[in-house]
């Protein structure tokens, strides 16, 4: 049964007909949930622009009453899709009213709006987010690996490990990554994280809103995949209380000009901007980050901005690896957004923070406020 079942579904339909299958895929209402639903168009589809917009009853996804339940789709960014393959695609569109406005969930209008300013063109912002996220057991919610109710063996084995003992779910995550690569998606590598169960993938390096779009889409796909082998994914910051590590999404970040020579010095004046917004940051980075951002297991305390200039500690909020120290130049990793964070809001408040936000300008504001 289920070998014919695949036989359908790896059809190639280019052999019947010009028509191919587009999945159109957007955030839900609880800003991490994704949803999506697939169309008939009449030919393969490679220009954004050549694709026709949807809708969706936003009332059963939480995004809309239900007496004007209708949200418009509008396509963003175009992948192939590894599940139907051929010609087919995943549609990555953003959300509005039938007026045309962004609904609440639509964070990425924001962010286009952050990323088309001529200061943020010009520095040509690149990001690579480190993704992680736990596997859990479908019928139990429990770490994939883990005795149900019980506990393995404490951390210290499992990151990067290889074993039957040690790694959990590798068959997935390198569907995973080998999806990635047949949908486009600059996925940079994987790997098995501290706390068993739990893994990485990374996206980039990407520039601006793109860097976003390919990590929504990974994510995506990365659900797909769980959901054909029966596993549930898990983007909680903490999945589990005690010694155990918990969840995070560092962003690595550079402009034009901190990987010029001399950009030591972009640096360290971004960090310091950084400092300055640390406690937005923080309320912008996550549901439940603080029960991740303890101070221990390789964060720093949620309430202080922590950054050792010139060494590469994984316990601060703000780590400058030792090639960007030897190099005076490169890139810095943002630590603090957790797991679930939405990529939209953390990398463009990035690039506002470092590029286009003045701490005089703001003192000068409340001054004559």
């Amino acid at each position: 049964m289920m070998s014919l079942l695949n036989d359908f579904l790896t059809l190639d339909l280019s052999h019947s007909t010009e028509k191919i299958i587009a999945e159109y895929i957007w955030i839900g209402g609880s800003g991490m949930d994704m949803r999506s639903k697939r169309r008939t168009l009449p030919e393969p589809v490679s220009d954004l622009h050549k694709l026709p917009k949807w809708n969706f009853d936003g009332s059963s996804t939480g995004q809309a009453p239900g007496e004007d339940g209708e949200v418009i789709l509008r396509p963003q960014a175009i992948f192939k899709d590894p599940f139907l393959r051929g010609n087919n695609i995943l549609v990555l569109c953003d959300t509005c009213t039938p007026g045309g406005e962004p609904i609440p969930t639509n964070k990425r209008f924001d962010a286009a709006k952050i990323f088309n300013h001529p200061d943020v063109v010009a520095e040509e912002p690149w990001y690579g987010i480190e993704q992680e996220y736990t596997l859990l057991q479908k019928d139990v919610l429990w770490p994939l690996g883990w005795p149900v109710g019980g506990f393995p063996r404490p951390q210290g084995p499992y990151y990067c490990g290889v074993g039957a003992d040690k790694a959990f779910g590798r068959d997935i995550v390198d569907s995973h990554y080998k999806a990635c690569l047949y949908a486009g998606i600059n996925i940079s590598g994987i790997n098995a994280e501290v706390m068993p169960g739990q893994w990485e993938f990374q996206v980039g390096p990407s520039v601006g809103i793109f860097a976003s779009d390919e990590l929504w889409v990974a994510r995506y796909i990365l659900e797909r995949i769980t959901e054909i082998a029966g596993v549930v994914l898990s983007f909680d910051p903490k999945p589990i209380q005690g010694d155990w590590n918990g969840a995070g999404a560092h962003t690595n970040y550079s402009t034009k000009s901190m990987r010029a020579d001399g950009g030591i010095d972009v640096i360290v004046k971004a960090i310091e901007k950084l400092r300055l917004r640390h406690k937005e940051h923080i309320s912008a980075y996550g549901e439940g980050n603080e029960r991740r951002l303890t101070g221990h297991h390789e964060t720093a305390d949620i309430n202080t901005f922590s950054w050792p200039q010139g060494i590469a500690n994984r316990a601060a909020s703000i780590r400058v690896g030792r090639d960007t120290e030897k190099a005076a130049k490169g890139y810095f990793e943002d630590r603090r957004p957790a797991s679930n964070m939405d990529p939209y809001v953390v990398t463009s408040m990035i690039a506002e923070t470092t590029i286009l936000w003045s701490p005089h300008s703001k003192k000068k504001n409340n001054s004559s406020s």
